[in-house]
């Protein structure tokens, strides 16, 4: 447990992080539906919805739990897990959000004869709808059997009545439910780290392609390539802020896992989570 004043400090700033999360996106969402003149009939504003929501929700609900996780609470094992499940299935939806941006937009740049029939609304919402299925499914995994749930072995107290031993439910925390090498090898190495090489790949060719194009480009053409650009520069800042925001927490757990909870002192890991994640 933290010290008083730290655990103040620490939760302050969850709050803070919370706040600002919220209105951000809250305010990325109203800026998209009601700024942009028919911006949901365009593929890359209807993900970028997606990705704000899910950010949005990060907001609402895992820093809360980051907050209540964290050893403060006693729960159930089983429901412990599935609240701790929801910030990765949160986490995972923001990926492929980000990763169906990247594809947006590398598809209406070297495809851009078929990009109208690949990317009609009905298509793009279901794309959507597949991006957050697909985050349940592979964020509520350790619900079906990759989790410490074998390793744990709860407390036993006393009946004050009759001094019979009675079940305890043992302090709520991210990793007394959720398995060190599901983040590392599943969550990481799969989940993240390889759509993020992915979405890398895409977007040098993106600039690599609009470099070349507006070389060779007439002075009309231009000034839509350079419209391009500026939108591919802004989403590609939006990645890199996503991954520094989360790659100090999961090369942690990579120290954790390989190395032993020495390599990790407490002050790193509270400070290395933003956004916040329960621990």
């Amino acid at each position: 447990m933290m010290a008083d004043w730290t655990w103040v400090v620490y939760t302050g700033l969850e709050v803070l992080i919370a706040l600002v999360c919220c209105l951000g996106n809250a305010l990325v969402v109203f800026a998209v539906c009601v700024g942009i003149k028919g911006a949901l009939h365009e593929p890359t504003f209807c993900f970028v919805v997606s990705l704000a929501a899910a950010d949005f929700l990060v907001g609402v609900a895992a820093v809360p739990l980051a907050v209540l996780l964290d050893g403060w609470v006693h729960l159930a094992p089983q429901l412990c897990l599935l609240l701790s499940c929801v910030v990765l299935v949160l986490t995972q939806a923001s990926v492929l959000s980000l990763l169906a941006i990247a594809v947006d937009r590398h598809l209406r740049l070297q495809t851009p004869l078929s990009y109208q029939k690949l990317t009609r609304p009905s298509q793009t919402w279901l794309t959507v709808a597949i991006c957050w299925s697909l985050s349940c499914v592979l964020g509520l995994t350790p619900l079906f059997g990759w989790n410490n749930f074998s390793t744990m072995a709860p407390p036993c107290g006393k009946n004050e009545s009759n001094e019979l031993p009675v079940l305890v439910a043992p302090p709520c925390t991210f990793l007394s439910t959720i398995s060190l090498p599901f983040m590392v090898y599943f969550n990481f190495l799969g989940c993240v780290l390889l759509p993020l090489l992915a979405m890398t790949l895409l977007y040098v060719r993106i600039f690599w392609s609009l470099q070349g194009r507006l070389r060779d480009s007439t002075p009309q053409a231009r000034v839509s390539l350079l419209r391009e650009r500026r939108l591919a520069c802004s989403l590609a800042l939006v990645l890199f802020l996503f991954a520094g925001c989360w790659m100090p927490l999961h090369v942690m757990n990579c120290l954790l896992l390989f190395w032993g909870p020495q390599t990790v002192t407490k002050g790193a890991m509270y400070t290395g989570r933003y956004p916040p994640v329960p621990r």
